[in-house]
């Protein structure tokens, strides 16, 4: 592994404008050290560890990879469907089964191509990880995004296994702004389902005649940020915003989130957004400018005590890591890592060494280690 050391700018401090919500205090400088785990890969997407300490990740051009644990790469893993690698979409997110290490079952999401468009999709798989030539073995696809959409933007996806047995994904809106609020599409909804894809009979909109039962929240953008809270065990998302206002949510059962109708930011026309509406969430927190976020983790760990209970938060057209202090549901401050490496960051994940590793999203896209200096 290839190391190098950064010290790591605070944000700027300023009073927010609205209290709790944005532009928190700067937190106290971590200075990191940054090490190459991996290299080579073609816009990675999504990555997990495996229980033998190797990486599967995807690249968002169709192939999925294994990193082994001294940094190199397998061949393409086999059986991966075909995607619809254009624009934003591609081979997207992986998970675990929670029960991964007795059933090596997989999950993951993807742009699909259809007859009429394309659009979301989440299969589930078996991973043959035996050998140099790692494939799928009875790959179903267990979840398809509805309607079809001919576009090539505003996927999500992020998949959240939960203890329960249930699965998370977080749904674009294809940039069809106004189907967020739509109950009878998929679009701009984090939907909840079974693992084999049917949907629990405690979702809030089961029975609800012109609504699909799978739905879980709505009112969203484009999240491609998700993770369980590890004390409550609540969703947390991370939405992309427009011109600003990308939103820090917690996603709760039934509840509209508001998209198109109030956000923090302004519409690509210049058109200002009403910012509160009754019946409509406020976030927890937003970033105006937009930091473009994309992937997330809690930081659990003990190896840096200084960040136990912070959220990490990867930036794309802000080319950074933001680490959240909180307390509670409030961001109580922020601080900006990894701003000399000029790298767009896609995801964002706890190893189990206890350090935070990062996927760069480039054509020449790495897999980094992340710790303070004085826990290296």
């Amino acid at each position: 592994m290839r190391a190098l050391i950064a010290a790591v700018a605070l944000c700027a401090v300023s009073a927010p404008s609205l209290a709790n919500q944005t532009k928190a205090p700067a937190a106290p400088t971590s200075e990191v050290t940054v090490e190459t785990v991996a290299e080579g890969l073609d816009h990675p997407w999504g990555f997990e560890f495996l229980p033998d300490g190797r990486i599967i990740v995807t690249e968002r051009d169709g192939r999925m990879r294994l990193v082994g644990t001294d940094g190199q790469l397998s061949p393409p893993v086999a059986g991966v469907p075909e995607v619809f690698a254009q624009g934003q979409g591609g081979l997207l997110d992986v998970a675990l089964a929670p029960d991964f290490e007795s059933s090596s079952v997989i999950y993951f999401s993807y742009s699909e191509p259809r007859q009429d468009g394309n659009g979301t999709a989440v299969a589930r798989a078996r991973l043959n990880a035996d050998g140099s030539a790692p494939r799928l073995e009875d790959v179903q696809v267990i979840f398809r995004q509805q309607p079809s959409y001919n576009g090539n933007v505003h996927f999500g996806s992020r998949i959240v296994p939960t203890p329960n047995g249930k699965l998370f994904v977080t749904l674009g809106e294809r940039f069809q702004m106004k189907f967020a609020q739509d109950l009878s599409r998929d679009w701009g909804k984090v939907v909840r389902i079974n693992e084999d894809g049917s949907v629990p009979e405690d979702n809030p909109f089961v029975g609800r005649q012109g609504a699909r039962p799978e739905i879980w929240s709505y009112g969203h953008r484009n999240p491609q940020a998700a993770s369980l809270h590890p004390e409550t065990g609540e969703l947390w998302i991370v939405d992309h915003g427009p011109r600003g206002g990308d939103e820090v949510n917690v996603v709760r059962k039934g509840l509209n989130y508001g998209w198109p109708v109030i956000n923090y930011g302004r519409h690509y026309t210049g058109e200002d957004i009403p910012e509160k509406r009754e019946g409509m969430e406020q976030p927890l927190y937003y970033w105006d400018p937009s930091i473009a976020p994309s992937g997330m983790a809690f930081y659990t760990a003990d190896r840096a005590p200084q960040w136990r209970g912070n959220l990490f938060v990867g930036a794309l057209a802000g080319q950074h890591l933001a680490r959240l202090v909180l307390d509670g549901e409030q961001v109580t401050a922020e601080e900006r890592l990894l701003t000399n490496l000029n790298q767009r960051i896609r995801d964002v994940k706890q190893g189990p060494d206890g350090a935070i590793y990062v996927a760069t999203d480039s054509a020449r896209g790495r897999i980094l280690r992340v710790m303070p200096r004085n826990q290296d």
